[in-house]
Formats: C-alpha cells, sequence, structure tokens
C-alpha cells in the first residue's frame, strides 16, 4: 500500500473525472492522499474534495508561486481556517527563486508567516523550495522543531543531509524516473529510508512513462519500482517503510 505524500486533487483538471481516477489509484494500491492547497481562493474546493472521502487528507497554505494571488490579510485567514478546519499540514508554502518576478522578500514573509501557524498548531509543513534550498534552511534554523517535507527534492546530498538533520523528509517523485536526472537518482539510493516520502504532484511531473501526460495518483507505484531499483530493494519494502513514515509526519490514521 502506497501514500501519495502530495497531490493536487482538487486541481480542475480532475474535475470531470475525479472519482475515476481516484478509483484507479486504489486499485493499485494508494491508500490516502494528501492534497496541499495553493492560494486563500482554493482552500474551499479543497475542503470539499477532501471531505469525499476519509482517506483524502487536506493541508492548507499560500504557495509561493501564486504570490501576485496573496494578500495581507490571508496569513490571519489561514490561522483562522486551520483553527476550524483542523488540516493534517500547513502548505504548500516555501519558496521559489527560479521564476522571475517573485518577490523574495513576500515570499519570505509569507513563508515564514506559515512556519508560525505550523509551530502555533503543531503541524508539519509542506514546502516548495525551488533554486532556494539554502534559503529554506535558513528559515528552519530560525523556527527550530518544526517538522515537515520538502516536496520534489532536487537538491544536492549536502543539501538533502541539512534538512533531514532540520527535521525534514524529502519528497520523490515523477523526475526520478527520468534517467537525465542523474544527481536525484544518485541521491534517492542512498537517502535514509525513513527520510523519503513517495508523491506525485498531480496533476502535474509525470513519470517518464507519461510523459506529455495528465499525471495522476495511480501512477505513484511506477515511481516507487523506481526507487526500489535505484535502491536495489523490493518494492513491497520500499511501501511498507514509506507508508509507515506519512503516517508517523501527517498524523494519519491507519487504514
Amino acid at each position: 500500500m502506497f501514500i501519495d505524500t502530495h497531490s493536487h486533487f482538487d486541481d480542475a483538471a480532475f474535475d470531470a473525472d475525479r472519482d475515476a481516477c481516484w478509483a484507479r489509484a486504489r486499485a493499485v494500491g494508494v491508500e490516502a492522499q494528501v492534497l496541499p492547497a495553493v492560494s486563500r481562493a482554493s482552500w474551499p474546493k479543497l475542503k470539499v474534495v477532501a471531505a469525499s472521502d476519509a482517506h483524502l487528507h487536506p493541508a492548507y497554505g499560500l504557495h509561493p508561486m501564486l504570490l501576485a494571488e496573496h494578500a495581507s490579510g490571508d496569513l490571519e485567514a489561514l490561522e483562522a481556517w486551520i483553527e476550524q478546519e483542523r488540516p493534517v499540514a500547513v502548505g504548500e508554502c516555501g519558496l521559489d527563486y527560479f521564476v522571475p518576478g517573485l518577490d523574495p522578500d513576500a515570499q519570505w514573509h509569507f513563508f515564514t508567516g506559515q512556519l508560525a501557524l505550523a509551530r502555533q498548531f503543531g503541524l508539519p509543513v509542506i514546502i516548495h523550495a525551488r533554486r532556494a534550498v539554502d534559503q529554506v534552511a535558513k528559515a528552519l534554523r530560525l523556527n527550530p522543531g518544526i517538522r515537515g517535507v520538502v516536496h520534489s527534492f532536487s537538491g544536492s546530498e549536502q543539501q538533502a543531509r541539512t534538512l533531514i538533520d532540520l527535521g525534514c523528509l524529502l519528497g520523490i517523485g515523477g523526475p526520478v524516473t527520468y534517467p537525465r536526472a542523474q544527481r536525484l537518482r544518485r541521491l534517492v539510493a542512498t537517502l535514509p529510508l525513513e527520510a523519503i516520502l513517495l508523491e506525485t504532484d498531480a496533476p502535474d511531473q509525470p513519470s517518464v512513462e507519461h510523459r506529455g501526460e495528465r499525471n495522476e495518483p495511480a501512477f505513484l507505484p511506477e515511481i516507487a519500482a523506481e526507487i526500489a531499483r535505484l535502491r536495489d530493494m523490493e518494492i513491497e519494502a520500499l511501501a511498507e517503510a514509506t507508508t509507515r513514515n506519512a503516517r508517523r509526519l501527517f498524523a494519519l490514521p491507519e487504514p
């Protein structure tokens, strides 16, 4: 059994066949999904989608790539929303220094504000860190004791070790299946097993077998199979370990 720890299953790409997509995922052993939000406007729909099945677990946050949509009162609104809805995590939040035009100071404000909320509510964080791993690590050092996952990790081994030491797990998804992702593939082969989470980032970041297609949670076992191959281990053992990691981080119930 697998847990998809990062799926945007509320995305409009699934509106036409969301139930069928979920049925396909369950049929191949995906027992649960964690659904991170990206903006204040997305919270109500995500709430409805997550409420449709007890195995869909919501997280609420403000994504750095949607900085233009965030308003000055959104952190206060997020605090009230978390208080009311009791999600499994705060996020998706973080820093993105790859996309041009995203004010780094404003990103820092919203990211550190969400770290403070995670501390306040005792929740883990789901972190986006693109070309900003060192800055994310700095923020975590300034907020010790916070647990979380850096999703779609693609940094160096040193950065991985730093994040693990700071209490983070690393989300591994479709990019690891591409032969050209040599650094990531080498890293995944040697990471501590207790630091790995599986994710799809559906509908984005499909694995190599589905290049150009809409990604979906049913493809998660293909990612797991490639990670198991890189680590020279049985996929069943990888599934058991990563599912245990996900349950521990997000305090998910047993099936």
